[in-house]
Protein backbone atom coordinates (compact mmCIF):
# COMPACT_ATOMS: atom_id res chain seq x y z
CA UNK A 1 0.00 0.00 0.00
CA UNK A 2 3.04 2.38 0.84
CA UNK A 3 4.34 1.88 -2.39
CA UNK A 4 1.51 2.60 -4.58
CA UNK A 5 0.78 5.83 -2.91
CA UNK A 6 2.80 8.63 -2.16
CA UNK A 7 1.00 8.69 1.55
CA UNK A 8 0.47 6.62 3.81
CA UNK A 9 -3.19 5.43 4.44
CA UNK A 10 -4.24 4.19 8.22
CA UNK A 11 -6.89 5.27 10.71
CA UNK A 12 -3.99 7.14 12.39
CA UNK A 13 -4.68 9.69 10.93
CA UNK A 14 -8.47 10.61 10.88
CA UNK A 15 -8.52 12.95 13.20
CA UNK A 16 -5.82 15.32 11.75
CA UNK A 17 -6.56 19.13 11.06
CA UNK A 18 -5.02 20.83 8.62
CA UNK A 19 -4.81 24.79 9.42
CA UNK A 20 -4.62 26.86 7.01
CA UNK A 21 -0.52 28.07 7.53
CA UNK A 22 -0.41 24.31 6.46
CA UNK A 23 -2.79 23.95 3.64
CA UNK A 24 -1.73 23.63 -0.07
CA UNK A 25 -5.57 24.10 -1.67
CA UNK A 26 -8.69 24.04 -0.39
CA UNK A 27 -11.59 22.29 -1.82
CA UNK A 28 -15.33 23.63 -1.50
CA UNK A 29 -16.40 24.21 2.16
CA UNK A 30 -18.02 27.38 3.23
CA UNK A 31 -16.33 29.92 0.47
CA UNK A 32 -17.19 27.64 -2.53
CA UNK A 33 -18.91 24.72 -3.97
CA UNK A 34 -18.69 21.19 -3.98
CA UNK A 35 -21.16 17.68 -3.51
CA UNK A 36 -20.16 14.04 -3.38
CA UNK A 37 -22.27 11.37 -4.34
CA UNK A 38 -22.72 7.67 -4.90
CA UNK A 39 -24.82 6.22 -7.55
CA UNK A 40 -25.24 2.26 -7.59
CA UNK A 41 -25.06 0.59 -11.15
CA UNK A 42 -24.92 -2.44 -13.29
CA UNK A 43 -21.97 -4.38 -12.95
CA UNK A 44 -21.95 -3.44 -17.12
CA UNK A 45 -22.46 -0.36 -16.65
CA UNK A 46 -18.89 0.26 -15.39
CA UNK A 47 -15.33 0.16 -15.57
CA UNK A 48 -13.70 -0.69 -12.58
CA UNK A 49 -11.19 1.18 -11.17
CA UNK A 50 -11.78 3.93 -14.33
CA UNK A 51 -11.28 7.78 -13.20
CA UNK A 52 -11.74 10.47 -15.24
CA UNK A 53 -11.22 13.99 -14.11
CA UNK A 54 -13.03 17.56 -15.22
CA UNK A 55 -11.28 20.62 -14.63
CA UNK A 56 -7.43 21.29 -13.16
CA UNK A 57 -6.14 18.81 -11.20
CA UNK A 58 -4.01 19.37 -8.04
CA UNK A 59 -0.39 20.26 -9.82
CA UNK A 60 -2.27 23.03 -11.97
CA UNK A 61 -3.53 24.57 -8.32
CA UNK A 62 -1.12 27.12 -6.89
CA UNK A 63 -0.33 26.66 -2.86
CA UNK A 64 -3.17 28.93 -1.17
CA UNK A 65 -5.74 28.21 -3.38
CA UNK A 66 -9.29 27.32 -3.85
CA UNK A 67 -11.49 25.65 -5.96
CA UNK A 68 -14.94 23.74 -6.47
CA UNK A 69 -15.02 19.82 -6.30
CA UNK A 70 -17.45 16.76 -6.78
CA UNK A 71 -16.77 13.23 -6.54
CA UNK A 72 -19.19 10.99 -7.76
CA UNK A 73 -18.63 6.93 -7.40
CA UNK A 74 -20.37 4.50 -9.27
CA UNK A 75 -20.69 1.06 -7.71
CA UNK A 76 -21.78 -2.31 -8.55
CA UNK A 77 -22.16 -5.71 -7.59
CA UNK A 78 -24.05 -8.76 -6.85
CA UNK A 79 -25.47 -7.20 -3.46
CA UNK A 80 -25.43 -3.14 -4.04
CA UNK A 81 -28.64 -2.10 -4.14
CA UNK A 82 -29.75 1.72 -3.65
CA UNK A 83 -30.14 1.84 0.09
CA UNK A 84 -26.18 1.12 0.46
CA UNK A 85 -25.86 4.49 -1.55
CA UNK A 86 -25.74 6.70 1.15
CA UNK A 87 -23.59 4.49 3.73
CA UNK A 88 -21.05 4.55 1.01
CA UNK A 89 -20.84 7.93 0.30
CA UNK A 90 -20.53 8.66 4.07
CA UNK A 91 -17.50 5.99 3.92
CA UNK A 92 -15.73 8.56 1.60
CA UNK A 93 -15.28 10.71 4.64
CA UNK A 94 -14.16 8.13 6.85
CA UNK A 95 -11.11 6.69 3.88
CA UNK A 96 -10.37 10.06 2.73
CA UNK A 97 -9.44 10.89 6.86
CA UNK A 98 -7.47 7.61 6.30
CA UNK A 99 -5.09 9.81 3.92
CA UNK A 100 -2.47 11.55 5.74
CA UNK A 101 -2.04 15.07 4.43
CA UNK A 102 -5.73 15.07 3.53
CA UNK A 103 -8.60 16.78 5.42
CA UNK A 104 -12.37 15.50 4.54
CA UNK A 105 -15.36 17.31 6.84
CA UNK A 106 -19.23 16.97 6.16
CA UNK A 107 -20.84 16.05 3.84
CA UNK A 108 -23.62 15.74 0.47
CA UNK A 109 -23.33 18.85 -0.97
CA UNK A 110 -21.93 20.73 2.56
CA UNK A 111 -18.37 18.83 1.67
CA UNK A 112 -15.11 20.67 2.72
CA UNK A 113 -11.61 19.15 1.55
CA UNK A 114 -8.30 20.76 2.46
CA UNK A 115 -4.48 18.85 0.57
CA UNK A 116 -1.57 19.74 2.98
CA UNK A 117 1.54 21.22 1.89
CA UNK A 118 3.84 18.41 3.28
CA UNK A 119 1.62 15.84 1.22
CA UNK A 120 1.87 17.75 -2.56
CA UNK A 121 5.74 17.92 -1.64
CA UNK A 122 5.74 14.07 -0.91
CA UNK A 123 4.08 13.57 -4.03
CA UNK A 124 0.21 14.20 -3.82
CA UNK A 125 -0.51 16.33 -6.93
CA UNK A 126 -3.30 14.16 -8.99
CA UNK A 127 -7.13 13.34 -8.04
CA UNK A 128 -6.50 9.95 -9.41
CA UNK A 129 -4.03 9.15 -6.41
CA UNK A 130 -6.47 10.07 -4.16
CA UNK A 131 -9.24 8.62 -6.12
CA UNK A 132 -7.49 5.04 -6.18
CA UNK A 133 -6.68 4.91 -3.08
CA UNK A 134 -10.70 5.53 -2.08
CA UNK A 135 -12.07 3.01 -4.94
CA UNK A 136 -9.57 0.31 -3.20
CA UNK A 137 -10.56 1.19 0.33
CA UNK A 138 -14.39 0.60 -1.03
CA UNK A 139 -13.42 -2.54 -2.13
CA UNK A 140 -11.63 -4.03 0.48
CA UNK A 141 -13.75 -2.50 3.19
CA UNK A 142 -16.89 -2.65 2.09
CA UNK A 143 -17.01 -6.66 0.16
CA UNK A 144 -20.50 -5.99 -1.14
CA UNK A 145 -18.83 -3.68 -3.87
CA UNK A 146 -17.33 -5.31 -6.74
CA UNK A 147 -16.81 -2.77 -9.45
CA UNK A 148 -16.16 1.56 -8.54
CA UNK A 149 -15.60 4.03 -11.47
CA UNK A 150 -15.02 7.16 -10.37
CA UNK A 151 -15.06 10.94 -11.90
CA UNK A 152 -13.59 14.30 -9.87
CA UNK A 153 -14.79 17.46 -10.87
CA UNK A 154 -13.04 20.90 -10.20
CA UNK A 155 -14.45 22.90 -12.99
CA UNK A 156 -16.70 25.63 -11.70
CA UNK A 157 -18.99 25.42 -14.48
CA UNK A 158 -19.93 21.60 -14.26
CA UNK A 159 -20.28 21.40 -10.67
CA UNK A 160 -23.02 24.09 -11.16
CA UNK A 161 -24.90 21.71 -13.65
CA UNK A 162 -24.79 19.02 -12.00
CA UNK A 163 -25.18 19.45 -7.91
CA UNK A 164 -28.80 20.19 -8.86
CA UNK A 165 -29.19 16.31 -9.77
CA UNK A 166 -26.93 15.44 -7.10
CA UNK A 167 -29.54 17.47 -4.77
CA UNK A 168 -32.49 15.66 -5.90
CA UNK A 169 -31.41 12.15 -5.27
CA UNK A 170 -30.05 13.49 -1.53
CA UNK A 171 -34.30 14.72 -1.63
CA UNK A 172 -35.55 11.42 -2.46
CA UNK A 173 -33.51 9.71 -0.22
CA UNK A 174 -34.99 11.88 3.06
CA UNK A 175 -38.03 11.26 1.19
CA UNK A 176 -38.48 7.54 2.41
CA UNK A 177 -39.11 7.90 5.63
CA UNK A 178 -41.88 10.12 5.67
CA UNK A 179 -44.50 7.86 6.64
CA UNK A 180 -42.37 5.74 9.38
CA UNK A 181 -42.49 6.82 12.87
CA UNK A 182 -40.37 5.70 16.24
CA UNK A 183 -43.36 3.81 17.37
CA UNK A 184 -43.18 1.53 13.97
CA UNK A 185 -40.10 0.08 14.48
CA UNK A 186 -38.38 -2.08 17.36
CA UNK A 187 -35.12 -1.31 15.90
CA UNK A 188 -33.12 1.83 15.46
CA UNK A 189 -29.53 1.90 14.17
CA UNK A 190 -26.34 3.77 15.60
CA UNK A 191 -23.17 5.55 13.52
CA UNK A 192 -19.82 5.75 15.02
CA UNK A 193 -18.29 7.44 11.76
CA UNK A 194 -17.85 10.45 13.41
CA UNK A 195 -16.15 9.22 16.94
CA UNK A 196 -12.70 9.72 15.22
CA UNK A 197 -13.53 13.58 16.06
CA UNK A 198 -16.10 12.98 18.40
CA UNK A 199 -15.15 9.90 21.11
CA UNK A 200 -18.08 10.39 23.16
CA UNK A 201 -20.47 10.69 20.35
CA UNK A 202 -23.46 8.44 20.34
CA UNK A 203 -25.70 9.03 17.11
CA UNK A 204 -29.02 7.50 16.57
CA UNK A 205 -30.98 6.99 13.68
CA UNK A 206 -34.76 6.72 13.61
CA UNK A 207 -37.59 7.04 11.02
CA UNK A 208 -37.63 10.39 12.70
CA UNK A 209 -34.52 11.88 13.28
CA UNK A 210 -31.56 11.11 10.49
CA UNK A 211 -28.12 11.32 11.30
CA UNK A 212 -26.90 14.33 12.61
CA UNK A 213 -24.68 14.99 9.34
CA UNK A 214 -27.79 14.22 7.50
CA UNK A 215 -26.70 11.59 5.53
CA UNK A 216 -28.03 8.47 6.33
CA UNK A 217 -31.52 7.81 7.16
CA UNK A 218 -33.03 4.80 8.81
CA UNK A 219 -33.95 2.75 5.79
CA UNK A 220 -29.79 3.40 5.22
CA UNK A 221 -28.66 1.99 8.29
CA UNK A 222 -31.23 -1.06 7.93
CA UNK A 223 -29.22 -1.46 4.76
CA UNK A 224 -25.64 -0.71 5.85
CA UNK A 225 -25.92 -2.81 9.45
CA UNK A 226 -27.75 -6.04 6.91
CA UNK A 227 -24.31 -5.89 4.56
CA UNK A 228 -22.02 -4.63 7.10
CA UNK A 229 -22.91 -6.29 10.53
CA UNK A 230 -18.88 -5.34 12.00
CA UNK A 231 -19.37 -2.07 10.61
CA UNK A 232 -19.91 1.78 11.68
CA UNK A 233 -23.64 1.38 11.29
CA UNK A 234 -25.38 -1.51 13.68
CA UNK A 235 -28.36 -1.99 15.38
CA UNK A 236 -29.72 -0.75 18.38
CA UNK A 237 -32.82 -2.60 19.88
CA UNK A 238 -34.85 0.51 21.36
CA UNK A 239 -36.02 -1.43 24.31
CA UNK A 240 -38.88 0.01 26.60
CA UNK A 241 -40.25 3.23 25.68
CA UNK A 242 -39.49 5.57 29.20
CA UNK A 243 -41.01 8.79 27.83
CA UNK A 244 -43.00 9.44 24.91
CA UNK A 245 -43.08 13.08 24.55
CA UNK A 246 -39.21 13.46 25.10
CA UNK A 247 -37.91 9.68 22.68
CA UNK A 248 -36.35 8.11 25.61
CA UNK A 249 -35.82 4.39 25.67
CA UNK A 250 -34.29 2.04 27.70
CA UNK A 251 -32.24 0.54 24.67
CA UNK A 252 -30.72 3.75 23.65
CA UNK A 253 -29.62 4.90 27.17
CA UNK A 254 -28.01 1.59 26.80
CA UNK A 255 -26.23 2.29 24.23
CA UNK A 256 -25.41 6.00 24.85
CA UNK A 257 -23.91 4.23 28.10
CA UNK A 258 -21.52 1.34 25.84
CA UNK A 259 -20.92 3.85 22.72
CA UNK A 260 -19.77 6.86 24.93
CA UNK A 261 -17.66 4.76 27.26
CA UNK A 262 -20.10 5.78 30.22
CA UNK A 263 -20.21 9.67 29.58
CA UNK A 264 -23.77 9.37 29.03
CA UNK A 265 -26.25 7.15 30.60
CA UNK A 266 -29.76 9.00 29.25
CA UNK A 267 -30.38 10.16 26.00
CA UNK A 268 -33.52 11.86 25.21
CA UNK A 269 -33.84 12.08 21.00
CA UNK A 270 -36.53 14.58 20.63
CA UNK A 271 -35.20 16.44 23.51
CA UNK A 272 -33.40 20.17 23.25
CA UNK A 273 -32.86 21.07 27.33
CA UNK A 274 -32.73 18.08 28.95
CA UNK A 275 -30.25 15.01 28.38
CA UNK A 276 -29.88 16.00 24.81
CA UNK A 277 -28.89 13.91 21.77
CA UNK A 278 -24.78 14.49 21.91
CA UNK A 279 -23.35 16.72 18.97
CA UNK A 280 -20.36 15.33 16.49
CA UNK A 281 -19.27 18.02 14.66
CA UNK A 282 -20.65 17.00 11.06
CA UNK A 283 -23.87 18.51 12.22
CA UNK A 284 -25.66 20.10 9.63
CA UNK A 285 -27.67 22.76 12.06
CA UNK A 286 -27.13 24.28 15.42
CA UNK A 287 -29.89 25.27 17.70
CA UNK A 288 -28.70 27.37 20.34
CA UNK A 289 -31.34 29.30 23.32
CA UNK A 290 -32.05 32.21 23.39
CA UNK A 291 -32.72 32.93 27.53
CA UNK A 292 -33.96 36.39 26.67
CA UNK A 293 -37.14 35.36 25.08
CA UNK A 294 -37.25 31.86 26.02
CA UNK A 295 -36.70 30.52 22.39
CA UNK A 296 -34.71 29.05 20.43
CA UNK A 297 -32.82 29.59 16.95
CA UNK A 298 -31.37 27.92 14.70
CA UNK A 299 -28.16 28.69 12.45
CA UNK A 300 -26.61 26.11 9.62
CA UNK A 301 -23.38 26.24 8.19
CA UNK A 302 -24.12 28.43 4.84
CA UNK A 303 -25.40 31.31 6.89
CA UNK A 304 -22.08 33.49 6.99
CA UNK A 305 -23.47 36.40 9.08
CA UNK A 306 -24.03 36.52 12.55
CA UNK A 307 -27.33 35.16 14.83
CA UNK A 308 -29.15 37.59 17.17
CA UNK A 309 -27.13 36.23 20.31
CA UNK A 310 -23.85 37.87 18.33
CA UNK A 311 -22.28 34.71 17.58
CA UNK A 312 -21.24 32.67 14.40
CA UNK A 313 -22.13 29.08 13.29
CA UNK A 314 -18.20 28.68 13.78
CA UNK A 315 -18.43 29.76 17.54
CA UNK A 316 -21.27 27.61 18.42
CA UNK A 317 -20.38 24.64 16.37
CA UNK A 318 -17.05 24.81 18.20
CA UNK A 319 -19.19 25.01 21.72
CA UNK A 320 -21.56 21.94 20.23
CA UNK A 321 -19.24 19.79 18.88
CA UNK A 322 -17.06 16.90 20.26
CA UNK A 323 -19.95 14.34 21.20
CA UNK A 324 -20.94 16.44 23.97
CA UNK A 325 -24.44 16.37 25.76
CA UNK A 326 -24.70 20.57 25.89
CA UNK A 327 -27.60 22.32 27.59
CA UNK A 328 -29.03 25.06 25.78
CA UNK A 329 -26.95 23.89 22.05
CA UNK A 330 -28.36 21.20 19.74
CA UNK A 331 -26.60 20.11 16.72
CA UNK A 332 -28.96 18.45 13.96
CA UNK A 333 -29.25 17.48 10.54
CA UNK A 334 -31.42 19.80 8.46
CA UNK A 335 -34.21 16.62 7.57
CA UNK A 336 -35.24 16.64 11.21
CA UNK A 337 -36.76 20.03 10.86
CA UNK A 338 -39.50 17.77 8.84
CA UNK A 339 -39.92 15.38 11.99
CA UNK A 340 -43.56 15.40 13.50
CA UNK A 341 -41.07 15.20 17.29
CA UNK A 342 -38.80 17.90 16.09
CA UNK A 343 -37.77 18.69 19.29
CA UNK A 344 -41.62 17.38 20.79
CA UNK A 345 -40.41 18.00 24.14
CA UNK A 346 -39.92 21.64 24.14
CA UNK A 347 -42.82 22.93 22.33
CA UNK A 348 -41.78 21.61 18.90
CA UNK A 349 -41.89 24.33 16.22
CA UNK A 350 -43.78 26.97 19.05
CA UNK A 351 -40.19 27.45 20.33
CA UNK A 352 -38.28 28.37 17.50
CA UNK A 353 -37.84 32.26 17.29
CA UNK A 354 -35.39 32.62 14.60
CA UNK A 355 -33.18 31.20 11.72
CA UNK A 356 -31.35 32.33 8.55
CA UNK A 357 -33.87 33.13 5.90
CA UNK A 358 -32.19 30.83 3.47
CA UNK A 359 -32.78 27.57 6.02
CA UNK A 360 -36.06 28.95 6.49
CA UNK A 361 -36.96 28.92 3.20
CA UNK A 362 -35.46 25.44 3.01
CA UNK A 363 -37.77 24.07 5.51
CA UNK A 364 -40.39 26.37 4.91
CA UNK A 365 -42.97 23.47 3.81
CA UNK A 366 -42.23 22.03 7.33
CA UNK A 367 -43.02 25.31 9.37
CA UNK A 368 -46.76 25.34 10.98
CA UNK A 369 -48.62 27.51 8.38
CA UNK A 370 -49.66 29.66 11.49
CA UNK A 371 -46.06 30.18 12.37
CA UNK A 372 -44.85 31.14 8.66
CA UNK A 373 -44.43 34.52 9.51
CA UNK A 374 -43.88 34.49 12.95
CA UNK A 375 -40.27 32.97 13.03
CA UNK A 376 -37.35 35.91 12.59
CA UNK A 377 -34.84 35.67 9.91
CA UNK A 378 -31.49 37.47 9.35
CA UNK A 379 -33.51 40.03 7.40
CA UNK A 380 -35.97 41.04 10.18
CA UNK A 381 -33.28 41.41 13.14
CA UNK A 382 -29.99 41.49 14.27
CA UNK A 383 -30.14 41.66 18.09
CA UNK A 384 -31.92 39.81 21.09
CA UNK A 385 -33.89 43.35 21.17
CA UNK A 386 -35.09 43.48 17.75
CA UNK A 387 -35.98 39.76 18.32
CA UNK A 388 -38.25 40.12 21.32
CA UNK A 389 -40.02 43.35 19.54
CA UNK A 390 -40.37 41.02 16.43
CA UNK A 391 -41.89 38.32 18.51
CA UNK A 392 -44.46 40.58 20.10
CA UNK A 393 -45.67 42.34 17.64
CA UNK A 394 -46.43 39.02 15.16
CA UNK A 395 -48.10 37.00 18.63
CA UNK A 396 -45.56 34.49 18.35
CA UNK A 397 -46.74 31.46 21.19
CA UNK A 398 -43.11 32.13 23.03
CA UNK A 399 -44.65 35.28 24.02
CA UNK A 400 -47.56 33.23 26.10
CA UNK A 401 -44.93 31.72 27.92
CA UNK A 402 -43.63 35.39 29.16
CA UNK A 403 -46.54 36.00 30.65
CA UNK A 404 -47.25 32.87 32.62
CA UNK A 405 -43.19 33.22 33.67
CA UNK A 406 -43.97 36.80 35.11
CA UNK A 407 -47.22 35.43 36.55
CA UNK A 408 -45.39 32.36 38.63
CA UNK A 409 -41.90 34.41 39.15
CA UNK A 410 -41.34 35.17 43.14
CA UNK A 411 -40.60 37.85 44.39
CA UNK A 412 -36.79 38.92 43.29
CA UNK A 413 -33.73 37.61 45.67
CA UNK A 414 -30.79 39.02 45.49
CA UNK A 415 -27.45 37.51 46.95
CA UNK A 416 -24.45 39.89 47.84
CA UNK A 417 -21.55 38.81 47.41
CA UNK A 418 -17.94 39.64 49.61
CA UNK A 419 -16.98 43.51 48.50
CA UNK A 420 -14.14 42.72 47.03
CA UNK A 421 -13.36 44.54 43.58
CA UNK A 422 -14.72 43.83 40.54
CA UNK A 423 -11.41 43.36 39.09
CA UNK A 424 -10.34 40.62 41.48
CA UNK A 425 -13.37 38.68 40.57
CA UNK A 426 -12.85 39.14 36.89
CA UNK A 427 -9.26 37.55 37.36
CA UNK A 428 -10.37 34.46 39.66
CA UNK A 429 -10.47 31.14 37.94
CA UNK A 430 -14.26 30.36 38.59
CA UNK A 431 -15.25 26.46 37.92
CA UNK A 432 -19.26 26.17 36.99
CA UNK A 433 -20.48 22.50 36.10
CA UNK A 434 -23.72 22.25 35.70
CA UNK A 435 -25.35 19.05 35.56
CA UNK A 436 -28.99 20.02 34.40
CA UNK A 437 -30.00 23.39 33.66
CA UNK A 438 -34.86 23.75 33.30
CA UNK A 439 -35.78 25.14 29.91
CA UNK A 440 -36.57 28.74 31.87
CA UNK A 441 -33.11 29.13 32.22
CA UNK A 442 -29.95 29.50 30.47
CA UNK A 443 -27.54 32.13 31.03
CA UNK A 444 -25.79 33.09 27.23
CA UNK A 445 -22.86 34.84 29.74
CA UNK A 446 -21.66 35.05 33.55
CA UNK A 447 -23.49 37.29 35.47
CA UNK A 448 -21.58 39.63 36.90
CA UNK A 449 -21.73 42.97 37.34
CA UNK A 450 -20.90 45.95 39.72
CA UNK A 451 -18.15 48.64 39.08
CA UNK A 452 -15.12 49.78 40.72
CA UNK A 453 -14.80 48.85 44.14
CA UNK A 454 -18.72 48.07 44.47
CA UNK A 455 -18.17 43.93 44.78
CA UNK A 456 -20.56 42.06 42.66
CA UNK A 457 -24.56 41.61 42.40
CA UNK A 458 -25.43 38.08 41.20
CA UNK A 459 -29.49 38.17 41.25
CA UNK A 460 -31.50 34.94 40.43
CA UNK A 461 -35.14 35.54 38.83
CA UNK A 462 -36.76 32.30 38.73
CA UNK A 463 -34.32 30.09 38.38
CA UNK A 464 -33.42 26.63 39.53
CA UNK A 465 -29.43 25.71 39.08
CA UNK A 466 -27.71 22.50 40.13
CA UNK A 467 -24.27 23.43 40.87
CA UNK A 468 -21.72 21.11 42.04
CA UNK A 469 -18.41 23.53 42.32
CA UNK A 470 -17.96 27.44 42.54
CA UNK A 471 -14.05 27.88 43.27
CA UNK A 472 -13.37 31.64 43.95
CA UNK A 473 -9.72 32.25 44.32
CA UNK A 474 -8.09 35.03 45.99
CA UNK A 475 -4.62 35.94 44.50
CA UNK A 476 -2.17 35.86 46.31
Amino acid sequence: MADEFPFEISPMFEGERIRKDNMHVELAGPKSIGFELVRAADMNDLEDDKFTLIGPDIADMAEGSRYPIAMIYKIAGELVETDLESIVERRNHEFQNYIQGLMHLNQRDDVWLRVSKEAVKKGLTSFEQIAKAIMMLFKNELPFIEKVETVYITDQAEIEKEIENARAVYQARDDRTKGLHDEDVDTFYGCTLCQSFAPTNVCVITPDRISLCGAINWFDGRAAAKVDPEGPQFAIEKGELVDAASGEYSGVNEHAKRLSNGEYDRLKLHSFFEYPHTSCGCFEVVGFYVPEVDGIGWVDRDFAGTAPNGLQFSTMAGQTGGGKQVVGFLGIGVNYFRSPKFISADGGWDRVVWMPSMLKQKVLDSIPAELKDKIATDEDVKDVESLKNFLKEKDHPVVKRWVVEEEEAPEEEEAEVSQAPQAQYQQQPMQYVPQQMPAGFMPSMPMMGGSGSGGVKIVLKNAKVTVDKIIIKKIE
